[in-house]
Order: structure tokens, then sequence, then C-alpha cells
């Protein structure tokens, strides 16, 4: 090691941004194996100091579904490194949140006929319920057809300074206590979805972020996180025909101002977290129904154009102002380009797959396609990187997980969790955790 880590990340005070931390300490991993134990130390001091827990939203830390530890198995069965499987109270695709102790899940189950939205919470060492509270119970008029791959809960919660935030979209939003599951507040903001709601909320600034991108007038809001007072909405500027998309923010920091880059149907805008001012956008054409979050690297941003003709697309991040569709899309891969699944970006390869399977490997930079293979299975989550090694789930619930190469794809290892999923994993210490249409799991090496 010749310093630059040390000078890079830990010589800034705490406006660096988490995700830049994990990133280079990502990188030193892959470079140096041997400095994983001291390094991860190193982290959790650090993600300890910012206030923040082990994977405390939808992708993680870092927000691009990377994770640095030790010790997560590659394999498992019945009888070796499953170290429990707990059924769950309620049902939904909101991916599993992780506090020092305990495991948040939002769900939906009926009762009496009624729908009602819960926020749950579970011991990490045992899977034993510690709490689950009853959120929101919708009037039945406001309970919409939904797709056959969505949920009543869907968006995964946030975990910030003792809060839980959990959001159901137009059922409404609410803040609790992370250790009692008392609510602090809630908040309805009616809009009309099309089929159900999807994308997760982020934090910034004391706001919280997401997107109401429903059948018509979709929008950006912004909700003061102590209150749930609006502090901001920002129309979409978009021609696209069909309005309703559902993807998860994610705020960058460029050239030291702070961005959120949303994207909608028909175009992706960055956002000023101050007053929700567009900054600027980049136009797709008529995409719609975009889910994956955006992933940023090397002064790019990585995102899916949605239906019906997805493209890959790479756009450099700028602190220019206005419509730069012309100037600023780096590359379009238009061939097996994800609708659902986030990317993640692992070495010097950006990988992505689509919802039907077909895993691809590109220069991130360039564009420049290394490899595009099949993988068994349908694909909705979005995958988590540990080390050099990739864990995709399928809809079925096949975990497989590959080697980060650039010269072909390299599968280590393939697991059936056998029941669907389409809920992305989280990953702590040396514990992978999964969430599957009845059951929580916890895949550990030490049991």
């Amino acid at each position: 090691m010749n310093g630059t880590l040390s000078s890079n990340v830990w010589n800034r005070d705490e406006t660096y941004p988490m995700e830049k931390k994990i990133m280079h300490l990502h990188k030193a991993v892959q470079l140096c194996p041997f400095i994983l134990t001291s390094l991860t130390g190193l982290f959790i001091a650090s993600v300890s100091s910012a206030g923040e827990y082990a994977w405390p939203e939808f992708r993680g830390p870092g927000k691009q579904g990377h994770a640095l530890v030790k010790g997560v198995p590659i394999e498992w069965s019945e009888n070796d490194n499953i170290a429990w499987k707990v059924k769950t109270l309620s049902k939904g695709w909101s991916s599993p949140v992780v506090a020092e102790k305990a495991i948040i899940l939002s769900g939906s189950r009926e009762e009496n006929g009624r729908l009602g939205l819960f926020v749950s919470s579970y011991d990490l060492a045992s899977g034993s319920l510690n709490w689950s509270n009853e959120i929101f119970r919708p009037d039945t008029a406001t309970v919409k057809r939904r797709h056959t791959k969505n949920s009543h809960a869907s968006s995964t919660p946030i975990l910030h300074s003792g809060k839980i935030y959990a959001h159901f979209g137009h059922f409404g939003t609410a803040a609790l206590d992370l250790e009692s599951g008392k609510v602090l507040w809630r908040r309805v903001i009616p809009y009309n979805p099309v089929h159900g709601n999807g994308g997760s909320p982020a934090l910034i600034d004391g706001l919280l972020v997401f997107s109401v991108d429903g059948a018509e007038d979709p929008a950006l809001y912004a909700l003061d996180a102590k209150s749930g007072v609006t502090a901001w909405r920002t129309p979409r500027q978009s021609s696209a025909k069909k309005k309703f998309s559902f993807a998860t923010p994610l705020v960058v920091d460029v050239d030291g101002q702070n961005q959120i880059i949303s994207p909608g149907s028909g175009m992706v805008g960055a956002y000023s977290p101050a007053d929700g001012q567009l900054i600027w956008q980049v136009r797709y054409g008529e995409g719609y129904s975009v889910i994956p979050r955006p992933v940023r690297h090397a002064g790019l941003v990585f995102l899916g154009s949605g239906y019906d003709r997805p493209k890959a697309m790479a756009i450099r991040l700028s602190k220019q102002s206005g419509d730069l569709t012309d100037t600023h899309i780096a590359w379009e891969i238009k061939r097996s380009a994800p609708h659902t699944p986030s990317m993640i970006v692992v070495g010097d390869g950006l990988y992505f797959i689509s919802d039907g399977g077909i895993l691809s490997c590109v220069d991130p930079v360039s564009g420049k396609v290394y490899w595009s293979e099949r993988v068994r299975g349908n694909y909705s989550a979005s995958p988590v990187a540990v080390g050099n090694r990739i864990y995709f789930v399928s809809e079925s619930g096949l975990v497989t997980v590959i080697q980060a190469d650039l010269s072909s794809l390299k599968v280590v290892a393939s697991n059936d969790l056998g029941e669907r999923s389409l809920a992305s994993p989280a990953v702590l210490s040396d514990t992978l955790l999964f969430r599957t249409s009845e059951h929580l799991w916890k895949i550990t090496s030490q049991r």
C-alpha cells in the first residue's frame, strides 16, 4: 500500500460521501485481500461515527449494492450455514434493512377483508419477533390492481438516527421509533398509481425524497424527516405518454454540489436538495416504468430507460444546467438491458442482468461489452457484491454467485432457496439476509 487509500478516504470530514468510502475500500480489498480484516474494523468505526447502520436502506450503506465484510458464505444447505429461517408475518418485496441487533421489514396482510400495512422488527441473533406495528389501513377504494410482480409493500425502509422511515407509495409514508415501533408521524400523498407502488425513498439533509410517478402529474417530493411536512414538490418535465415509473433516487456529489438523480418516464433529472429545482435533464424517448436505482462511477451515472425499448445508459455527471441530452450521454446499450434489477460496478466492470437472465459485463467508461451470457432464471432483485463476488437472486429463489471477471462468466456457486423472491438481499458482517415469499433467512458462516 502506498498510503493513497488513507489520504483519499480517512483524511476527510463527515461530509465525504459514505458511498465513496465504500467504493475505495472495496477496490482496496480486491487489490490486497489480506488487508480485509483491518479495513473492516476501520469501516465499522467510520460507519458508527457517521450514525449509520449495517445495511440501512435499499442497496446498503453506500446505496450501490456493495458490502465490505468477511466470511460471507457462497454455499449453504439445510444442514450447513443456515443460522435460521423464520416465517414472516406479512407479505411484500421490500428488502430487509438492518440496525445493530434488529432486522426491519415492511409488509402487508389482509385481516377481516381489509388491507393492513405493517412494519416489523426481528431479532438479528435468533429471528424472533421484537414487534410488529400496523402503520396504515387503507380505504378499500384506494387499493388498486397491481402488477403480478409487485406487492403492496415493495418500497424498502430507511434507518437513520434511531428512526425508521417507511414508505408505501400512495398509501402513505411514516416515521417510527426504531426501538419500540411507535409511530412518530404519518403522511398520505394521494395519487393514481399504475401497477402498484415500487420506488424507495432517499434521505438527504433532513429530507425524505421519493418519486410520485403515477398515471398523471408525475413529480418528485421531499418531506421534512422530522415532521412529514412537504418541503417541496417538483413536477416532472417529461413528454412521455406513459407517466408511471418506480425508480429510487440517488444523491451524488458533483464537484461539491449535491444532486438528486431521479429517473422517471422519458427522462432522468438532477434536482437540488435545497428546493427541488431541476438542474439538468437527459431525455430517453418514451421509456416508462423505469425501476433500477442509478449507479455512479468515474464521473458517470448508469441507469436503465424502462419499457418498451430498454437501454442501459451512461450519462456524464455535470454542474451544467438545462437539457444535456445531446452532449452528456456517454454510451447506450440496447441489448439485454435490465427493466427491473439495478446495476453494479465491481473492479473495472459494470455488471447488469436483464429480467430474462442475460448477464452482461461492460467497460463502465466506454460501454464496450466484454461478455454477455445467460444465467438460469428470471430476475427482479438487485445484485450485491462482497469483494469480487456478486450475488444474483432469481425470481424462483435461485442464488447464483459469480466471480467478477472481465474475460468470461465465472459461476462459483448456486443455491436454491426454494421459494419465490423479488427482494434484494442485505449483507453484514459474516451474514446474508434473504426475503422470500414466506420466510426471512439468515445465512452465516458462524452458526
